[in-house]
């Protein structure tokens, strides 16, 4: 049963991998509620069957790697103890606190976790002439692999397989010659769970706001020098490389904090490519992310290299020629606004959003009208 239950657990984990078709980093700092059902695989000791339960769990984003989870757990079996008459059940309760380790903070997030806690195991089993039942408060462990698939930025669903101990006591008594005996042991149950995450208390995306690009200039009309008399001709200056910057806001190629080209990115990007197109002189183009200081220095370092990328992806794909064109990232080092609060909230988030972009930088070999 217990080989079935991990076949179970593997099956969820890529049934949930298929969806993940593109990732998202939605590291946020966000609280969430995990509701939910799940499937008790019980000690053998306890000759019990198998039975559904019921949990709550409230979780917090801590870090890019780190979530934790605390909540309460309640199972029930029938007894399967094989003897004519004998009736009864099995229960469970349980308040516990888990530590998630997060391998990704993507769509898709699967996770190792281990957790302690406090356990109520009751044993109510009755047969003809006697009576074994025992309650017992003790200490819980348990350790566990699972995954998170986050359908959008307020909910997804958790699938989670793990092993729990706990102590459990079991009092016998003969209604007949009034005999009695007690044991207690550890018992180890298997679980396999199913959840929905609800995430609240993280900042929602910042609305994208339409801006129109940053046009290239136009050159400056080329003025021919008026003769001076029996003057030798003055050298031709020198020319210089001309620079374009196109300054892109991010939220209108990302949204906040994400890391996919969303719906109307493509025509502001389009409008680059035409620039970049029309100016055969152009022989390098830089793409350069850059993000706000919310979050850690490297997972912003990443995100704003990750962007970069991207764009670089884009601008190739409709004809830019990937030879001349450089992505980087920088993160949160160049900011253009400075903000005062470091609680992460709306306004702040308004208030940083000219540091969130990505620039275009294109550069030629001469200014019109060298020779």
């Amino acid at each position: 049963m217990k080989k079935n239950l991990i076949n179970m657990a593997v099956a969820t984990t890529l049934g949930l991998a298929a969806f993940a078709a593109s990732a998202e980093d939605m590291y946020r700092g966000a609280w969430y509620a995990v509701p939910g059902v799940s499937y008790m695989n019980t000690d053998n000791d306890l000759e019990a069957k198998n039975g559904p339960g019921v949990f709550l769990k409230l979780g917090k984003e801590l870090s890019e790697s780190w979530d934790i989870q605390g909540g309460l757990g309640y199972n029930r079996a029938k007894e399967d103890t094989g003897i004519a008459g004998v009736d009864g059940r099995y229960k469970q309760t349980t308040l516990g606190l888990d530590a998630l380790y997060m391998f990704s903070r993507d769509s898709f997030r699967p996770f190792l976790l281990a957790g302690l806690g406090v356990a109520r195991n009751n044993i109510d089993y009755t047969a003809p002439g006697i009576s074994a039942d025992g309650k017992k408060t003790s200490w819980l462990a348990n350790v566990g692999l699972g995954a998170q698939y986050l359908i959008n930025d307020s909910f997804g669903l958790q699938a989670d397989l793990r092993h729990q101990w706990s102590r459990a006591k079991l009092d016998l008594v003969n209604e007949v010659n009034g005999a009695t005996a007690s044991e207690s042991g550890t018992i180890g149950n298997t679980l396999l769970s199913l959840g929905g995450v609800f995430r609240f208390g993280a900042p929602a995306p910042a609305p994208v706001v339409a801006e129109a690009p940053v046009a290239a200039p136009e050159p400056a009309p080329y003025v021919a020098p008026e003769p001076v008399a029996e003057a030798a001709p003055a050298p031709a200056p020198a020319c210089q490389p001309s620079e374009t910057t196109i300054t892109v806001s991010a939220e209108k190629l990302f949204g906040f904090n994400e890391g996919k080209l969303q719906k109307g990115a493509k025509p502001v990007l389009d409008d680059a490519v035409a620039q970049i197109k029309a100016n055969p002189e152009l022989t390098a183009v830089i793409v350069t992310g850059h993000t706000d200081r919310i979050g850690s220095d490297a997972y912003n370092q990443k995100l704003s290299e990750r962007r970069a990328n991207i764009v670089k992806d884009y601008l190739v794909s409709q004809g830019v020629d990937a030879a001349m064109i450089t992505a980087e990232g920088k993160g949160e080092s160049e900011p253009v606004v400075q903000c005062v609060g470091n609680k992460t909230t709306k306004k702040l988030i308004s208030c940083l959003q000219p540091n969130r972009r990505v620039d275009i930088r294109a550069i030629g070999t001469k200014q019109s009208g060298c020779n």
